[in-house]
C-alpha cells in the first residue's frame, strides 16, 4: 500500500496541481515563490494537522466569489449558496491510494462499490463551513451591526467584508471534513454534491502515519538570553528515553539493575541531606513548628533517571575524541555548529519517527486500541533539510535519511514508508535523482486567473530511470539525465537559463552581465555550459520547465563538404551547428539567410538563440568608415570587438598572445584570417588569460551576446510583471496578501 498521488486545491497559488508520490522519497524543487512551500504547508495543514489553515491560505482570487455568496446573505429573498456551490472555492486536498485487494480488511471503508478490484482509493479532506446555516446567521448579525453604523459616519469596522471576517472567526466557523471519491474519475477534478459520502472520524486512522520536520527548527545562540531551545538534543534524547528506554515504566529483567542503583543512590543521598539540614531544621523548630500535633518536617528526594537528561550539559562533545570520563575538553551541545546540530536533530528525529511508527520498546507494550496495529503507511515530511548544512553534508543526508527510517532490523515489506523533502538545494536535487523530482512551475496572471499561480511537473516523465526498463529509454533522455546529474541541478530553481557552448563562454558571461546588464543580476539565472552538438538535446526539458531560455551558440561555418571555413558573405558558404539545424528548424538556410535572420526569428516561444553575424567595426582609429567582419566563434568575437584593448595586450601568451598580433595587421581582412587560424588553440585558457591580463569590466560584449541578454532581461521582467497582475479594482485589496510560497 501507497500515496500514489494528492490533488492539492484553492491552497495559496495552487489553485489545482497534482503531485504525485515516488515509492520510497519525493523532492519537491523549483525557483523561489513557485508553490513548494505550499504545497508541504498544505501536506501538514490537511495531513499531520501540525498547522492551522488561515485565511491567507485561501487561493487570493476565490475570495471574490466567497464575498458574493456572503453579500447574497445581505439581500431579501435572494437565492443563498448551499454547501456544494462553496466547495470549489475552499481549500481542499485529495489523496489518492494504492491498495492491494489483499489490504481490503484496512481500507473497506474506503471502497465505494462491492466491484472494486484493487483500483486506487480517493478521500477529498476539505476545509468547509461546519454549518453554513449558522455562519450566515453569525456574518449577517455583525454586518448589520456595521452598516447601521456607517449610516452616519463611514469608519473602516470590522467586518468590512466576509474575508474580513473570517480573519477573526475561521477556526470558529470552519473545519476539515472529509468526502469518497470516486475512483472512476480520479483523472478528473471531482464535484462532491448533498450525496457524496461523508466520514464522520479520519478515514486514514489505521491507513497512514504522518510525521514532520519543519523548516523552522528552534537552533538558539549559546549566549542568547532565551535559554536552552526545545529542540535540543538532549530534550530529544529525553523524549525517546521517555517512550522506548525507561526501566521504570513496566520493567522488565534487564531492567532491575538500573533500577536498584537508583533507589541506592536514593537512599545515600536522602542521609546526605537529613545530616545537610539539620541544624537548618533545628532553626526552624525554635520558631514553635512543629509542634507536639504537627508533622515533622522531612526531605526526600526522588532520583529520575529521566531529570538526568535535562539540562545543558546532558550531551557533550568531546573535543579530543576521547573517553567521556574526562570533561576538561568537553563542550555543551549548544556550543557545536548549527549544521552539525542540524544534521544531528533532524536524523534523530527520524529515528524517533522511525522508532514510534514500529512501536520500538517499552512503547510497543503499551498496546491501547488507538495504536494496536501500524499503520501500513509512514507519510514524513521534511522541510528544507539544507539549511546550515554545507554541500556535501546535504547530499550525504539524502543518502542516508530514507535509509534511516528502513533501518530498524528488517521493516516488513507490506510497510510503506514515502518520505517528501521541499528543497532549494541543488545539491539535495543532484542526489535525489531525477525519478523522484517534481517540479513547481510558475503560471502567470491573467484574466481568467487573476493571481499567480502553480503547476507541478513530474520529472520523472522526462528522465525516467534507466534501472526499471532501460530498453524504452531514449538516448536523448539518458543523456540529458546523465549530463544534468553530473553539473547543473541548480537548473530546477533559477528564474533564466543561459546555454553556452564552451568553458571559455562560461568564464566569461558571468563577468559580461556583472559588468554590463547589471538588471540581470537581480535573477537567479542558471549558466550551462553544453556543446554545440548536444544543446538541442536539452529542448524538451526547457520548454517543460517554461523558463526564459537564451541559446549563444557558434554558426561553425562549412563549406558544402562540410569543411570549416572562414565566415564570408557570397561565397556559397553553409552552417554546421546543430543547435541551429535540430531546435530552431534552420537547416534549409545558407550561412548568408542566416546572417541576414531578423532578431524575431531568433526567438521560439520562450527560447532565443544568438549567434555570430556580421558586425560593423573601424579597423584603426584612422579609418574613414567601417568595415563588416563576420566572427567564426565567440573567441574571435570577443577579440574584434575589443580591437583597442587586445592591441595593448603585448605581455600575453598562448592564444591571447595571437590574437594581440593580429591586431597588428595591416588590414582588417588579414586581421581576421590571423584570428581564425589561431582558434586552433586552447580556447578556455584565453578565457583565463583575458581574467589574469584585463580588468573584466574593460571588456566590451560582442554585439551577438548583448543583444541576447537584453532580450533575457526583457522576458525576466514581463514574466516578474505577469506574476504580480491583479486586476486595478482589486489591487488595493490583495496586495497586501500576495504570500510568496
Amino acid at each position: 500500500m501507497k500515496i500514489s498521488f494528492v490533488d492539492i486545491q484553492n491552497f495559496r497559488k495552487l489553485k489545482r496541481c497534482r503531485v504525485e508520490f515516488a515509492k520510497e522519497q519525493t523532492l519537491l524543487v523549483g525557483a523561489n515563490n513557485s508553490g513548494k512551500t505550499s504545497a508541504t504547508d498544505a501536506l501538514i495543514c490537511f495531513l499531520d494537522k501540525g498547522k492551522k489553515i488561515t485565511s491567507t491560505d485561501f487561493t487570493l482570487c476565490n475570495w471574490m466569489a466567497l464575498n458574493e455568496f456572503a453579500e447574497s446573505w445581505m439581500k431579501q429573498g435572494a437565492t443563498v449558496a448551499g454547501l456544494p456551490e462553496w466547495q470549489p472555492y475552499c481549500p481542499s486536498l485529495d489523496v489518492w491510494i494504492d491498495a492491494d485487494v489483499k489490504e481490503v480488511q484496512r481500507v473497506s471503508h474506503l471502497i465505494p462499490t462491492l466491484k472494486w478490484n484493487g483500483e486506487p482509493l480517493g478521500v477529498r479532506l476539505i476545509y468547509q463551513p461546519k454549518d453554513l446555516d449558522r455562519l450566515r446567521e453569525n456574518y449577517v448579525r455583525e454586518r448589520d451591526a456595521v452598516v447601521k453604523v456607517n449610516k452616519e459616519k463611514q469608519l473602516s469596522l470590522w467586518p468590512r467584508d466576509f474575508k474580513d471576517y473570517l480573519k477573526e472567526k475561521l477556526y470558529v466557523e470552519f473545519e476539515i471534513k472529509a468526502y469518497l471519491l470516486d475512483p472512476s474519475k480520479k483523472d478528473k477534478t471531482q464535484t462532491l454534491s448533498n450525496d457524496s459520502i461523508c466520514f464522520d472520524s479520519d478515514p486514514f486512522k489505521g491507513i497512514f502515519r504522518v510525521d514532520t520536520i519543519e523548516a523552522q527548527r528552534g537552533f538558539s545562540d549559546p549566549h542568547s538570553d532565551l535559554g536552552k531551545p526545545a529542540s535540543s538534543l538532549s530534550s530529544q534524547l529525553n523524549e525517546y528515553y521517555k517512550r522506548h528506554l525507561n526501566p521504570s515504566d513496566m520493567p522488565e529483567a534487564e531492567d532491575l539493575d538500573a533500577l536498584e542503583a537508583v533507589e541506592k543512590a536514593q537512599i545515600e543521598f536522602d542521609s546526605r541531606l537529613d545530616k545537610a539540614f539539620e541544624k537548618t531544621l533545628g532553626e526552624i523548630k525554635e520558631l514553635g513548628y512543629p509542634g507536639f500535633t504537627d508533622p515533622d518536617i522531612k526531605l526526600s528526594s526522588r532520583l529520575n533517571p529521566i531529570d538526568t537528561l535535562e539540562h545543558d550539559a546532558a550531551v557533550i562533545f568531546d573535543v579530543r575524541k576521547q573517553n567521556f570520563g574526562d570533561n576538561t575538553f568537553s563542550l555543551p551541545e549548544q556550543y557545536n555548529g548549527l549544521g552539525y546540530k542540524n544534521l544531528i536533530h533532524i536524523i534523530f528525529q527520524l529515528i524517533t519517527f522511525r522508532d514510534r511508527w514500529l512501536k520500538v520498546g517499552k512503547i510497543g507494550k503499551k498496546r491501547s486500541e488507538e495504536d494496536a496495529a501500524i499503520e501500513p503507511i509512514h507519510l514524513v515530511l521534511v522541510e528544507e533539510p539544507e539549511a546550515h548544512l554545507h554541500a556535501q553534508v546535504q547530499q550525504v543526508f539524502v543518502r542516508k535519511a530514507y535509509k534511516v527510517l528502513r533501518e530498524y532490523g528488517v521493516v516488513e515489506a507490506n510497510l510503506t514508508t514515502q518520505m517528501v523533502i521541499s528543497t532549494h538545494s541543488s545539491y539535495v536535487a543532484y542526489e535525489a535523482g531525477f525519478e523522484s523530482l517534481r517540479y513547481f512551475k510558475r503560471k502567470p496572471a491573467s484574466k481568467e486567473q487573476p493571481t499567480p499561480q502553480a503547476e507541478v511537473v513530474n520529472l520523472a516523465t522526462v528522465f525516467p530511470s534507466e534501472k526499471k526498463n532501460e530498453t524504452d529509454v531514449s538516448s536523448t533522455n539518458k543523456f540529458v539525465s546523465r549530463y544534468l546529474k553530473t553539473t547543473h541541478c541548480d537548473l530546477f530553481f533559477a528564474n533564466g537559463v543561459i546555454l553556452v557552448e564552451g568553458a571559455a563562454e562560461r568564464m566569461l558571461l558571468p563577468h559580461f552581465i556583472s559588468n554590463h546588464h547589471q538588471d540581470l543580476r537581480r535573477s537567479y539565472i542558471s549558466i550551462l555550459e553544453i556543446g554545440g552538438a548536444h544543446a538541442q538535446r536539452l529542448r524538451p526539458l526547457i520548454e517543460l520547465l517554461g523558463l526564459p531560455t537564451l541559446v549563444i551558440t557558434d554558426t561553425d561555418a562549412c563549406d558544402s563538404l562540410g569543411k570549416k571555413a572562414r565566415p564570408k558573405r557570397g561565397a556559397s558558404l553553409e552552417f554546421g551547428s546543430e543547435t541551429l539545424k535540430s531546435w530552431f528548424e534552420f537547416s534549409n538556410l545558407t550561412l548568408d539567410d542566416l546572417l541576414d535572420l531578423p532578431p524575431e526569428r531568433k526567438v521560439q516561444s520562450n527560447v532565443r538563440v544568438s549567434f555570430q553575424y556580421g558586425i560593423q567595426t573601424k579597423f584603426t582609429s584612422k579609418a574613414r568608415t567601417t568595415k563588416e567582419v563576420i566572427p567564426y566563434t565567440f573567441e574571435d568575437a570577443v577579440a574584434l570587438t575589443n580591437l583597442e584593448l587586445f592591441r595593448k595586450l603585448s605581455n600575453s601568451t598562448g592564444m591571447v598572445k595571437k590574437m594581440h598580433l593580429a591586431t597588428k595587421m595591416k588590414t582588417l581582412n588579414a586581421c581576421c584570417n590571423a584570428m581564425y587560424k589561431a582558434l586552433d588553440g586552447e580556447k578556455a585558457k584565453m578565457a583565463l588569460d583575458l581574467l589574469f591580463d584585463v580588468e573584466p569590466s574593460d571588456l566590451l560584449v560582442p554585439e551577438y551576446i548583448s543583444e541576447g541578454l537584453v532580450w533575457l532581461e526583457g522576458e525576466l521582467e514581463t514574466m516578474s510583471l505577469e506574476y504580480t497582475w491583479v486586476p486595478e479594482n482589486e489591487a488595493s485589496e490583495i496586495k497586501e496578501e500576495m504570500i510568496g510560497e
